[in-house]
C-alpha cells in the first residue's frame, strides 16, 4: 500500500469549495496511482475483416520474390506513384525540422540530446529506425524515390525487422542479434510483407518510437511497448477492449505528413471540438480537437483550462507499467570496466539496465509524478556547434512559455538528466562514434578519444583534443498514458501546501500556502458561513420535525 498523503485542514476546505459536495469523497486519495494488480493474460481482440477495397496479394507486380527493400518499393511506385515524393517532405525522411518563427534547424540529424546522443558518424545503426534504406553517411541521396521504406509503416504482419549496422534495410538473411546471444532474427519475406500492407498500427509506430534512446520505453516517459495491447488503465484511449485508438486516430496524416511534433507543440488550444468535415486549421492531435476546452459540466472545473493543460490532471503519473522510462543517462560511466578488466553489463531489480561499459550507467523509475512547467509550444533546442557553459547544466532544450503568456498552460513534463562528453577548449557538445566495429567506435574499442575525434570528424567540427563530461537535461511534454477519470488528480493533490503545483510561479492557488492573507481570510470567511448554513438548515429542519411530531 502507498501512504496517504497528509492534507491540511485549510486544503480540504478550499477543495471542498472547488470540487463541490463531493470533494471530501476524494481529498484524501494516494498522491500516486497504485500498480495495477496482475492479471491473467487475454488474448487480443480478434484482427477485423479488412475494409479496404484492394487486395495486395492479387496485385501481379506483388507476385515475386524480392531480393531487397528497394525493389518492393519500386513495385508500390508503379501505382502509388506520388507517396515517396509525399515522404520525402516529411521529418520522417529528413531528420529535419525548421522554427517557423526562429529559423532554427532542428530534428534528429541537427540537435544533440542527452540519450545515444546524434546518429552522426553512426548513420548505419542509427538508421534502423529510418523510414528508408541506404543512409550509411552524409553521401546519402535523399532523392532516390526507391530508397523509401513503404514496409516500415504499412506491414501488418509483424515480421518485418531492421536491426542496428545495417543502414536501414531489413534482415535479409537469418542473422544472431545481438551478436554472441545465439538469438537469431529469421529473414523478412518480402513477398508476404508487401502483399499484406494495410494502415499503420500502434505495432508500426512503436518498432521505433517505443523503444527511442536505445531501450523500450528509454526516451519519452509515456511510450513503451505496454501500448501495443493496453488496459484501460494504461491508456483510456488506446485501451485494446475499449476503443483501440492507433497513433494515427490523432495523428491524423495528409499526403504523408504527420500531424503532432514535439518540435511544434499544440500546448493551449482553444475553441470548441472539431467538425468532421469542416474546414478547421486545429492542430488534430491535441485533446481540445475532440473533447473542445470546456469538457467539464462544471464551470468551475473548466475554467482550470485557461492556465492548465489536460494532460496536468489526467495523466497523474508516467510509465505506468512495469518497463519504466529512464530517468538519466551518466556518459562518463562507458569505458569502466568490470573486476576483472573485461566489459560487464549490470541489470536493476526489475531487470532494466543499469549498467554497461559500452554506454554508462542509467537510472529507471516506473509511475513517475510528472515535472510541472509552463509551456507554450515552442522549445529552443541545443543544435550541433552551439557553444555551452561546462559550469552550469546544460538544458537540450528550452522550454517556452510563463505565467504571462496567453498561449502557456501548466504541462506535465519528463526530465532527462544526462552526463555527456564535451570539448574543453571549443565548449561545445562532443559528437561520438559509438556503433560498429571499426577501430574508432567507442562500443568496440572502448576509447573515448579515438571515438571523439571520428564523431566530430565526421560532423565537420573542430576537436581541440581535450574532452570532459557535463551535465545535461532534456525536457519532454507528456500526453500519452491518459488514465480513466476516476484516477484524475483530486482538488487537494494541487490546492495544497505541498501539492504537485508547490513550484508554479506567477498564479494564486488556494490552499497551496501563497500568503495572500486577503484571499485566505475571505475563503475561510465563505467556508465558515457555508458551515454555519449547513448547521443552520439542518437544525432547522429538526426542530420543524420535531415540532409536527
Amino acid at each position: 500500500m502507498l501512504p496517504i498523503r497528509r492534507i491540511t485542514l485549510s486544503a480540504l476546505a478550499f477543495s471542498a469549495l472547488l470540487a463541490g459536495p463531493n470533494a471530501f469523497a476524494v481529498a484524501t486519495k494516494t498522491d500516486a496511482l497504485a500498480a495495477p494488480a496482475p492479471v491473467t493474460a487475454v488474448p487480443a481482440k480478434p484482427k477485423p475483416a479488412s475494409t479496404s477495397t484492394a487486395d495486395h496479394g492479387k496485385f501481379k507486380e506483388l507476385q515475386k520474390n524480392f531480393k531487397t527493400g528497394p525493389e518492393v518499393t519500386e513495385a508500390c511506385l508503379i501505382c502509388h506513384n506520388e507517396a515517396a515524393k509525399q515522404v520525402q517532405h516529411t521529418k520522417h525522411w529528413t531528420w529535419e525540422s525548421v522554427d517557423p518563427k526562429t529559423g532554427q534547424k532542428r530534428g534528429k540529424k541537427n540537435i544533440i540530446n542527452n540519450y545515444c546522443t546524434s546518429p552522426v558518424s553512426n548513420e548505419k545503426d542509427c538508421m534502423a529506425c529510418h523510414a528508408g534504406y541506404g543512409w550509411k553517411d552524409s553521401s546519402f541521396d535523399f532523392t532516390v524515390e526507391k530508397n523509401v521504406d513503404c514496409l516500415v509503416c504499412h506491414d501488418t504482419t509483424a515480421t518485418y525487422r531492421k536491426l542496428p549496422g545495417d543502414a536501414g534495410h531489413p534482415v535479409y538473411k537469418r542473422t544472431e542479434f545481438p551478436k554472441g546471444s545465439g538469438k537469431f532474427v529469421e529473414a523478412v519475406d518480402l513477398r508476404k510483407v508487401a502483399q499484406s500492407i494495410g494502415k499503420p498500427s500502434r505495432t508500426n509506430c512503436g518498432a521505433c518510437h517505443f523503444f527511442g534512446g536505445g531501450a523500450n520505453g528509454a526516451k519519452h516517459g509515456d511510450l513503451s511497448s505496454s501500448l501495443q495491447h493496453p488496459d484501460r488503465y494504461l491508456d483510456v484511449h488506446m485501451d485494446e477492449k475499449g476503443l483501440n485508438f492507433t497513433c494515427a486516430t490523432c495523428h491524423s496524416t495528409s499526403s504523408h505528413q504527420i500531424s503532432g511534433s514535439r518540435y511544434n507543440v499544440a500546448a493551449a488550444v482553444k475553441g470548441p471540438a472539431h467538425v468532421r468535415g469542416k474546414e478547421d486549421t486545429v492542430n488534430p492531435a491535441s485533446c481540445q480537437s475532440c473533447h473542445g476546452d470546456k469538457p467539464h459540466p462544471l464551470a468551475r472545473l473548466n475554467e482550470h483550462t485557461d492556465k492548465i493543460a489536460c494532460q496536468a490532471c489526467h495523466i497523474p503519473e508516467y510509465a505506468r507499467d512495469a518497463i519504466g522510462t529512464e530517468r538519466s543517462w551518466d556518459w562518463s560511466q562507458a569505458t569502466v570496466m568490470g573486476p576483472d578488466g573485461k566489459p560487464t553489463v549490470r541489470k536493476d531489480s526489475a531487470g532494466r539496465r543499469a549498467f554497461d561499459s559500452k554506454k554508462g550507467a542509467w537510472v529507471w523509475e516506473s509511475y513517475v509524478i510528472p515535472d510541472y512547467r509552463w509551456f507554450n509550444g515552442a522549445s529552443k533546442f541545443q543544435v550541433i556547434g552551439d557553444k555551452i557553459d561546462p559550469g552550469k547544466t546544460v538544458l537540450i532544450n528550452e522550454v517556452g512559455g510563463g505565467p504571462n503568456d496567453p498561449d502557456s498552460r501548466i504541462w506535465p513534463t519528463n526530465v532527462h538528466r544526462g552526463k555527456q562528453p564535451y570539448d574543453k577548449v571549443n565548449l561545445t557538445l562532443t559528437l561520438q562514434h559509438t556503433g560498429g566495429e571499426d577501430d574508432t567506435a567507442l562500443w568496440h574499442n572502448y576509447d573515448w578519444q579515438k571515438a571523439i575525434t571520428a564523431g566530430m570528424k565526421a560532423g565537420g567540427l573542430p576537436y581541440s583534443g581535450q574532452y570532459g563530461f557535463v551535465n545535461t537535461e532534456q525536457t519532454w511534454p507528456i500526453t500519452h498514458m491518459v488514465a480513466p477519470k476516476g484516477d484524475a488528480l483530486t482538488c487537494a493533490q494541487c490546492h495544497s501546501v505541498n501539492g504537485r503545483l508547490k513550484e508554479i510561479k506567477g498564479i494564486y492557488m488556494p490552499g497551496r500556502g501563497d500568503n495572500n492573507k486577503l484571499l485566505d481570510a475571505a475563503g475561510w470567511i465563505v467556508a465558515l458561513l457555508t458551515l454555519l448554513g449547513v448547521i443552520a438548515h439542518g437544525a432547522g429542519r429538526i426542530y420543524l420535525s420535531n415540532r409536527k411530531g
